[in-house]
């Protein structure tokens, strides 16, 4: 028979692996009685461990969640993959400090080999361009909005501005113009902050997501009567939380779906550009598809490929085709004839030193 200390680790660990087990069940894993079983289970309560027994012919035992963390054992594979998570994640802006306190934690518990292991792995966070401006979220701010949206409670929080100035889904078309800068990426798919000062937002929260470095709010807005998408770093939750809500279908697939459909300015239904166009370009087909992103490229001959790409407006997708800097065939759509118009025509006045104003437009003092 094992030593106890032996045993007692076996049956958390097989405690550990489902929601309940027989005490027969148990007995027979471990080469044990029953009674030896009741026994070791009251010596895990006394650890801190929340077992706790469930009616049945037999009896039967279930490791329930507790007030307190107990000690958790974990197989070399488990271990492992939780530091390699945890140095990940130390990178991370938001949960860094917290990730990187609890992988001390865990290195030190760790046996020699294991330790050997983690050391070996040196993790590099790769911000993703433009991200500098954003601010790191608290986990605080990050649990309460996951609680509401757990509990299906509606939210009211105020919505802060920063120095990024990001425009919102709703106003995609007013800022169309910057389209050229944007090209395929999209346009920023968050509501537009409003500043801290103001009447507070009111939403029904439905999902938290990740996007690019940043996290985001999905919810219901009450006032305007729309989906948006909020900046987790600029929410400032309100208290009370508001009544309980029936939560609502999101429009596309899935959420990743609808997340990825808002930030190329669509309402979310589908993932695909608002604006496509197929165009014939003077280079080899090796050389356009690396910076192709999410478009087809087709070859025609060693020099020229048909590339069909989409973005959010169309004249950002005539400045993004214009990147690859090469001879320029359009094959359609019209509207994309008419934004390679409208761009050379802007270019011809840059060029010659006058400045070029468009419908509806106030030249510059």
């Amino acid at each position: 028979m094992q030593k106890t200390s032996a045993r007692l680790l076996a049956l958390l660990s097989l405690l550990q692996t489902r929601r309940d087990w027989s005490g027969d069940d148990l007995a027979g894993r471990l080469g044990i009685t029953p009674r030896t079983v009741r026994r070791d289970i009251d010596r895990l309560r006394e650890l801190g461990y929340p077992v706790r027994a469930t009616k049945g012919p037999s009896g039967g035992y279930r490791l329930d969640a507790g007030a307190h963390l107990p000690p958790l054992l974990f197989d070399d594979g488990q271990a492992v993959a939780l530091a390699l998570a945890l140095r990940s994640a130390a990178t991370d802006e938001t949960i860094g400090e917290d990730a990187a306190r609890a992988l001390v934690a865990v290195r030190q518990v760790m046996p020699s080999r294991l330790r050997r292991r983690i050391d070996t792995l040196r993790v590099t966070a790769v911000r993703p361009r433009g991200a500098g401006s954003a601010s790191p979220v608290g986990t605080q701010i990050l649990a309460e909005l996951g609680r509401v949206i757990h509990a299906r409670e509606e939210l009211r929080f105020d919505y802060g501005d920063d120095a990024a100035g990001v425009a919102g889904v709703a106003g995609v078309a007013g800022v169309a113009g910057a389209a050229g800068a944007v090209g395929a990426v999209g346009a920023a798919g968050v509501s537009r902050a409003a500043g801290a000062v103001g009447r507070p937002r009111r939403v029904q929260p439905h999902h938290l997501v990740t996007w690019r470095g940043r996290w985001y709010l999905v919810a219901w807005d009450l006032d305007r009567d729309d989906w948006r998408t909020f900046r987790a770093d600029r929410i400032r939750p309100r208290t009370p939380t508001g009544p309980r809500f029936t939560p609502r279908e999101l429009p596309g697939e899935d959420v990743a779906a609808f997340v990825a459909g808002r930030f190329r300015g669509t309402d979310g239904s589908t993932t695909d550009w608002p604006c496509r166009g197929e165009v014939v370009l003077g280079l080899p087909a090796e050389d356009v598809a690396p910076f192709a992103r999410d478009g087809i490229v087709e070859e025609l001959g060693p020099d020229r490929c048909r590339l069909t790409l989409g973005s959010w407006s169309w004249t950002g997708l005539a400045t993004t085709i214009g990147h690859f800097d090469a001879d320029i065939q359009i094959i359609g759509p019209p509207e994309l004839t008419g934004a390679f118009a409208e761009l050379a025509a802007r270019y011809a006045a840059a060029a010659a030193g006058r400045i070029q104003v468009s419908p509806g437009s106030t030249p510059a003092p």
